[in-house]
């Protein structure tokens, strides 16, 4: 089942960060077409690392659509260092935070109400089961790697080199993650 889950989204759509920092250098010059591109081919990783934070299908949707406004309107102060993703995510994590302040939360990660990931309990995929037991049992750092591999496609590589992370931490807690997926989804069959 969690091997389906590591295929079942296209991962082709990724860009090679040279490639990022060129579509954000030419958003900051206003290009309507550099905008597209970085749209389309970072919207899964948007999405992906949002959904890890939020845990809310309908909340991760806003804070991408937040983001991506916030980046049009500041790709002019990116400076280009290897990691414009890291840049995306600092923009993506803070409007987050932006947003449970306004909700009222005092904890950034609560319990998740049943339901709230807008995936109907009667959807028995393997694909909504296994995201919704991730949502429910892995941590926000397991969440965010498992997320990012699989629903955007990103290599252990890039995550780590987003989140600021050695590659074997990432690597670990993406297999531990697994482990208690699996562990998980067999104790419910």
């Amino acid at each position: 089942m969690i091997i389906m889950m590591e295929g079942a989204w296209e991962a082709g759509r990724a860009l090679a960060h040279t490639d990022c920092e060129a579509l954000l250098a030419g958003i900051a010059r206003g290009e309507k077409e550099a905008f597209e591109r970085f749209y389309r081919v970072t919207d899964r990783a948007i999405y992906a690392f949002a959904l890890s934070l939020t845990r809310s299908h309908h909340d991760a949707q806003d804070v991408m659509m937040d983001a991506y406004l916030k980046i049009r309107a500041a790709a002019h102060l990116y400076r280009p260092d290897g990691k414009p993703m890291a840049w995306v995510f600092t923009i993506v994590r803070n409007l987050v935070r932006d947003q449970q302040r306004r909700a009222g939360r005092e904890e950034l990660m609560g319990d998740m109400p049943e339901g709230e990931l807008a995936l109907p309990e009667s959807d028995r995929s393997d694909e909504a089961m296994v995201l919704r037991e991730a949502m429910r049992i892995l941590s926000a750092e397991e969440r965010q790697i498992v997320l990012l591999h699989a629903v955007s496609g990103l290599k252990h590589r890039e995550i780590a080199d987003d989140l600021g992370m050695p590659l074997a931490t990432v690597l670990s807690k993406y297999r531990r993650a697994l482990a208690k997926l699996r562990k998980r989804l067999s104790e419910e069959v």
